[in-house]
């Protein structure tokens, strides 16, 4: 394959060009994770919450929530101050991790003191400040809070607490246990266990009915989920860290949905019917406060259920069913808004192939499909019921993009609101007057800007992270080049790649490659979108003489069902024959060195590295595997399920491509990294890779974090990990 046709797309320009004969900075490791760091950082506007009156929103800013004007930016008032505002008869101030406004926007919740837990969940003392009073008091006195939530009406607050749910009335400052069975590794109310947190993409488990006078909650009750021991590394002796967590074909958690009558304490269970091995990933109110919704799925996740249940009673009447030969992805029906008529609902399924919105009535009839193509719908942005419209953001343009669309309710009228190529996101005011629109490219950071749901053009600039910019027109960057090639079955598969400054394309020089893969299921690392990261680490790289690629496999996302479960029930399999023919196809061009092209990933991509670096062995000089899979025997439930069944059903699934099964075949130079304190992808996983390649007589490097979790980060350490792992690549490729 010649040059010309590998690379068929034009390079994106990064950003500014020099003045005429400035010496241009290279990018080092300091300026991405040591004492440089932030040089190469965007701003962007975050925290914003839209007022309901008066065409006014808020912002968190160096401890400040500030009010502005939507139209003109202008500064009307500082509603909070973190140095200013003392917590009720004392002198204490409290700093600010996040804010949240009633409903009325007479109150709003400070939280400081933030502990993470997991991935999205954390504990925090709340604060309760009163705007017109100006005072601030602590929401309870019995310990830090989880999940606090204002009721619709702004009267109470909800919150769980030692696995326990908790309301506050806010004019007597009364509280009240809703429940009392919460017990550490045993019993949850109202919060999610870490399985669903981590891959259903939840944390609180509980929700307000919209006359206030209900809580609903999941009840996860894990005694029979297996525990898993995880050591913390201490002075003298290590720490012993137990939690539940359910490996593939283990007890899940049983779950139910509970709903209370705040002011009697009165509890009704929800009839989610016999079974009990299935997941309850969502609880939504309707426009009704008598009518929850309820999502159940079958442990095999090929099955969804839209359950709406009788908040009285309990009883419970399915209303909707999505069913695959693979299996329903809960992503890729997240899109349920119940509209303000009462009587019906926007849904979001895969039945045709893309995922596409639909309009139902309560009952559960197919009134009319609002999109369709072979184009996925990735979210929905908001549906202004005034106006007859929903706004969504989808791929229709390129897979490798995201732009904003509207169309109306009635099907019609489907319009393309961004023009710039990018990645779109979109953040409605509540009237939808008003918009802010987030957008990135590869050659561009986040701009933010402000827009009228009237016209297509922007009213202002809130963010455009010129500084950003100025300080990169001072250093060298390769710009990312997109380009197409094939799979091991001919399939086009989408791809990057940078190149060192002075480029030889004729192939006089020579140039090692090093290819970064991630290959999980709907996941994408080739878009037009901003990288912060590990782009500039890449950088570093070029400068030395290399060139970074990545190419999307089959399995990967925004191309449609069929190529995203192609890979089910084998992972691993085709999304390594695609890593390997890419290589093969790479190492053919003129300018690359074939002896010299290496591979690296972090997690999945991890798993694929090791992958690669056994089954493609003849193919990959050297690969670095970043607290990588080794055998899906070891990760959870819900994940490993989904795309391989249970190992009971499908064995050769889990063990055909382990790459504990072919570690005899590793050849080349293998670095291999974790951190012992990973509660995901536990350090389990390489020990075991690392014992078999030990019997199978392979010499390897390994490096452990200790007490790191998957993100492996800290202090010094991503700078320590980054220059390992150069180090790494320039010695062995």
């Amino acid at each position: 394959m010649t040059t010309r046709r590998f690379l068929i797309r034009i390079s994106l320009l990064l950003l500014t060009f020099p003045a005429s004969g400035q010496t241009l900075k290279t990018v080092s490791l300091d300026d991405v994770w040591g004492q440089n760091q932030g040089v190469f950082n965007q701003r962007t506007v975050e925290a914003v919450n839209w007022m309901k009156t008066g065409g006014f929103y808020t912002t968190l800013d160096g401890g400040k929530i500030v009010k502005f004007t939507i139209t003109t930016g202008a500064l009307v008032e500082t509603l909070f101050d973190s140095r200013q505002a003392k917590v009720a008869g004392t002198e204490t101030s409290v700093a600010v991790d996040g804010y949240q406004l009633s409903a009325d926007e007479q109150k709003m919740l400070i939280t400081t003191q933030e502990e993470p837990i997991y991935r999205r969940s954390s504990k925090a003392q709340v604060y309760v400040y009163d705007l017109s009073a100006k005072q601030l008091v602590p929401l309870s006195k019995g310990g830090k809070q989880q999940y606090a939530t204002f009721s619709p009406d702004g009267k109470r607050v909800a919150f769980m607490r030692d696995n326990n749910l908790f309301v506050v009335d806010l004019s007597t400052q009364k509280e009240i246990k809703l429940t009392t069975d919460g017990k550490q590794n045993a019993i949850i109310n109202g919060g999610a266990d870490w399985v669903y947190e981590e891959e259903f993409s939840m944390s609180r488990a509980f929700e307000w009915s919209p006359d206030s006078k209900r809580l609903a909650w999941i009840r996860f009750d894990e005694s029979r989920v297996p525990e898993y021991d995880m050591q913390l590394w201490g002075k003298l002796y290590p720490v012993e860290y137990r939690f539940k967590y359910p490996k593939a074909g283990e007890a899940n958690a049983q779950v139910s949905v509970w709903v209370a009558d705040v002011a009697t304490g009165k509890k009704v269970q929800a009839q989610t019917g016999a079974e009990t091995d299935m997941y309850l990933p969502r609880i939504q109110w309707t426009k009704n406060s008598n009518l929850l919704s309820i999502r159940r799925m079958n442990r095999l996740q090929n099955k969804l259920d839209l359950l709406h249940v009788n908040a009285g009673t309990g009883q419970a009447n399915t209303v909707l069913t999505e069913t695959s030969t693979t299996y329903v992805d809960l992503e890729f029906t997240d899109d349920l808004t119940y509209l303000n008529d009462g009587n019906s609902f926007v849904w979001s399924s895969e039945r045709t192939g893309y995922k596409h919105l639909y309009l139902y009535d309560l009952s559960g009839k197919l009134t009319r499909p609002l999109t369709s193509g072979s184009f996925e719908v990735a979210t929905v942005s908001g549906v202004d019921e005034k106006a007859g419209t929903i706004y969504f953001i989808s791929t229709e343009e390129s897979p490798l993009e995201r732009h904003l669309y509207s169309v109306g309710l009635d099907g019609k009228n489907k319009q393309k609101l961004t023009s710039q190529g990018g990645t779109y996101t979109a953040n409605f005011s509540p009237d939808f007057g008003y918009y802010l629109l987030y957008r990135t490219s590869a050659n561009s950071p986040v701009t933010v800007s402000l827009r009228d749901t009237k016209s297509t053009t922007d009213r202002r600039i809130l963010e455009s992270n010129e500084a950003l910019k100025s300080r990169l027109s001072a250093y060298s960057i390769s710009p990312k080049q997109f380009f197409q090639t094939k799979a091991a079955d001919g399939t086009s598969l989408n791809g990057w790649m940078i190149r060192p400054a002075n480029f030889d394309s004729s192939g006089t020089k020579k140039y090692p490659l090093l290819m970064f893969v991630y290959g999980g299921p709907g996941s994408q690392t080739v878009k037009n979108d901003w990288d912060s990261r590990d782009f500039f680490w890449y950088q570093t790289l070029v400068q030395k003489g290399y060139i970074i690629v990545s190419v999307d496999g089959r399995g990967t996302g925004a191309r449609g069902t069929a190529f995203r479960n192609a890979t089910y029930a084998q992972l691993g399999k085709l999304e390594t024959e695609d890593q390997i023919a890419v290589a093969r196809q790479l190492k053919n061009i003129p300018f690359v060195d074939p002896a010299r092209v290496g591979i690296w990933g972090w997690s999945y991509g991890g798993y694929m590295t090791a992958l690669c670096m056994t089954l493609g062995a003849d193919v990959f000089k050297a690969g670095i595997s970043v607290a990588p899979v080794t055998n899906w025997r070891f990760y959870d439930t819900i994940y490993t399920e989904r795309y391989l069944k249970r190992p009971q059903e499908n064995a050769s699934g889990y063990d055909d491509n382990s790459p504990v099964t072919h570690a005899a075949k590793l050849r080349g130079p293998f670095l291999l990294i974790h951190g012992t304190g990973d509660d995901n992808v536990h350090f389990q996983n390489s020990i075991a890779f690392e014992d078999a390649l030990i019997a199978a007589g392979k010499q390897f490097q390994s490096f452990y974090y200790p007490n790191r979790n998957h993100g492996i980060y800290g202090g010094n350490t991503r700078l320590h990990l980054y220059q390992m792992m150069t180090n790494f690549v320039e010695k062995n490729l």
